[in-house]
């Protein structure tokens, strides 16, 4: 049998017994960390872009029971001509997430670079991701966002599952300081994803439209059922901080008995955090959820620099305490290291 053949759907809190060598959905082990004891807790991590695919390259090598939950209010791109000529979910985080979730063999590394390959020509596929016009495809022969999803989770052979935050596109729009150079200590608001990721202002706040979307049921389910829920790293204001602000998913991540782990940024992103020290990300999370409440705040050893005790006072504030580790990549690039941060996850859940 090929090994897409052997591919089973992965889904999220299997009735497997705790402490069993995690393995892919093709059934073979899921490769760790150097001197890091396999674990197997049930995980959620909600994010979306290049934040979640950092956390999830990394979760992949802890756990088999992982669950992706992905922001789908982008507007931009390939994603924006999509949702707006055929009404469906925009795929391209959702894309994302699942490539992040590829095996390092030769089959996972040939599809992920498959689905996140772009066409650069023609006058009709030019621009668009090979990923995001298979899932739009799957969605209309299917019928089923979910479904859809897990099918092109199985032909990847994915280390997880992949789930939108809404079942709805959702539009984004953030309050921002100084958008018109000519005022900069003026506030206006600005609408889109794209917008709201480009602005040359400083946002303040976030909102959804619609406001009170329904949420995806097999995404409120997860964060119920997790060990952990992971938020971050990402662009705060328009992939992490909208996880949020759909009722029924904060609800569940408020109430959930799942312990909460907040990844921070290397570095702050121009427009949407320019200027933002590591804690402030910690604050302006307080101001969009006041109830929700963290175990632990992971940041990088190097980027806390000398704001370690800001750091502490910001997640004790929040209920939980900071864990330093060596994050980021040798090369100098603010980019996360997966296997530093495997490593940083795994100690984690083991020691809590």
């Amino acid at each position: 049998m090929t090994p897409r053949e052997t591919a089973h759907q992965p889904v999220p809190g299997g009735d497997d017994e705790p402490g069993t060598a995690a393995v892919t959905a093709r059934g073979e082990p899921v490769p760790v960390v150097p001197g890091v004891r396999p674990l197997n807790p049930r995980v959620a991590a909600l994010g979306g872009g290049h934040g979640l695919f950092a956390s999830l390259s990394a979760l992949r090598r802890v756990t088999r029971q992982l669950t992706a939950i992905v922001t789908v209010a982008d507007d931009g791109g390939s994603s924006g001509m999509l949702r707006r000529d055929f009404g469906v979910l925009p795929p391209g985080d959702l894309r994302m997430a699942l490539a992040a979730l590829c095996g390092d063999d030769a089959w996972g590394t040939t599809w992920s670079r498959v689905v996140q390959h772009r066409f650069t020509r023609g006058s009709g596929l030019g621009g668009h991701a090979v990923g995001n016009v298979l899932i739009v495809a799957l969605w209309e022969l299917l019928g089923d966002t979910v479904q859809g999803l897990d099918w092109v989770g199985r032909l990847l052979g994915a280390h997880g599952r992949v789930l939108p935050m809404a079942s709805v596109p959702l539009d984004l729009a953030a309050e921002v300081e100084g958008a018109d150079p000519a005022r900069p200590g003026q506030l206006s608001i600005v609408r889109g994803q794209a917008a709201c990721a480009a602005t040359t202002g400083r946002d303040r706040s976030i909102s959804l439209h619609p406001a009170n979307p329904p949420a995806c049921p097999e995404a409120v389910a997860a964060r119920r059922d997790a060990d952990w829920v992971v938020l971050g790293p990402g662009s705060w204001f328009t992939r992490v901080l909208p996880h949020l602000l759909v009722p029924e998913l904060a609800d569940a991540l408020i109430s959930t008995r799942a312990r909460r782990l907040v990844a921070l940024n290397l570095v702050p992103q121009p427009g949407e955090t320019e200027g933002f020290s590591p804690h402030t990300h910690l604050e302006v999370l307080a101001d969009h959820a006041p109830e929700l409440t963290v175990d632990i705040v992971l940041a990088d050893r190097g980027t806390a620099g000398g704001s370690v005790a800001q750091l502490e006072k910001a997640a004790g504030l929040l209920g939980g305490r900071l864990v330093l580790a060596d994050l980021a990549m040798r090369d100098g690039s603010p980019r996360h290291d997966p296997r530093q941060l495997a490593g940083a996850f795994a100690e984690i859940f083991e020691g809590e």
